[in-house]
């Protein structure tokens, strides 16, 4: 072996350390994790977890942003979707949410669970209320063109719809077939459990 093979940490990259790191937050939470924590499920001394990440916040903030990103681009796309009406647009946005969920569901856990203790976590919730009012628009839209019913509330009933969804992070396991569980979620909140 080649003496530039061995240089460098082997069998850690900054996204192996992350996902790890989300496992250990969701696990014992943010705050009663600590970077000896961290590096002891890496196999790491406490000094060497800092040549891989600068700091907890730096890991919270990497994996908050990778759901509150893959969410907002999911809600540009169906923006951006033409030749759909309001009611396609606000089940296109659930669908996509529920992909989100499953395809980053560790992140999303962690997103869900943060609770603005810290100037990370607290942008992450002012994001996270930027998203709800897109959803609430989309409701309220989809209200006026009658897709939906329009006696409820909008922000309301977007935060019954997509607190479903968000629900999953409580039982969801890995590997789920994502399509099967996107058409249940869609199916149950705009077709209800009624027979026809």
């Amino acid at each position: 072996m080649s003496e530039r093979a061995r240089r460098g940490r082997p069998g850690h990259d900054q996204q192996s350390v992350l996902r790890v790191a989300v496992e250990l937050f969701n696990r014992q939470g943010y705050d009663a994790t600590s970077m000896g924590d961290l590096a002891r499920e890496l196999g790491l001394t406490k000094s060497a977890i800092y040549h891989h990440v600068p700091s907890k916040e730096h890991l919270l903030e990497s994996a908050v942003d990778e759901a509150l990103d893959a969410l907002t681009a999911s809600l540009d796309e169906v923006g951006a979707t033409t030749g759909l009406d309001a009611g396609e647009r606000l089940r296109a946005a659930v669908r996509g949410s529920v992909v989100v969920l499953v395809d980053h569901l560790p992140a999303v856990t962690l997103l869900l669970r943060v609770r603005g203790n810290t100037p990370t976590e607290q942008a992450a919730l002012q994001r996270r209320r930027e998203i709800d009012h897109r959803l609430a628009e989309m409701v309220r839209e989809a209200a006026e063109d009658g897709a939906i019913r329009g006696d409820l509330e909008p922000l309301l009933t977007s935060r019954l719809l997509f607190g479903m969804v968000n629900s999953m992070t409580e039982w969801l396991r890995s590997d789920p077939d994502v399509q099967a569980v996107a058409d249940a979620v869609t199916t149950l909140a705009f077709d209800g459990l009624a027979r026809r």
